[in-house]
């Protein structure tokens, strides 16, 4: 029997964590974190429903006024969730008001 080296869990769970697959995941997990990060406090407030499919973040907005700025804004909030969640998981918006 060949005898393993101890790690530390934190270091095996670091290692863990890193791997792509899982860090997409947890990045997607963090959308409506990233979202309110992303829109601020003002908007957040109006956001009711967060949600991803196929690449599509569906945003449900209970103001009439902030879900028409904010679709103005659609190509930025792309590339802004993009960057900040350090993936390619947003491919575009649809605002639903």
């Amino acid at each position: 029997m060949k005898r393993r080296t101890e790690q530390p869990i934190g270091a095996l769970l670091e290692t863990l964590f890193r791997s792509p697959n899982i860090a997409r995941k947890i990045a997607e997990g963090s959308l409506p974190d990233t979202w309110r990060s992303v829109v601020g406090e003002r908007y957040a407030s109006y956001t009711r429903q967060v949600r991803l499919v196929r690449g599509i973040l569906y945003v449900h907005i209970s103001s009439s006024v902030a879900a028409r700025e904010l679709m103005w804004q659609r190509q930025a909030l792309v590339n802004s969730i993009n960057k900040q969640s350090g993936f390619d998981l947003v491919k575009d918006v649809v605002i639903q008001g």
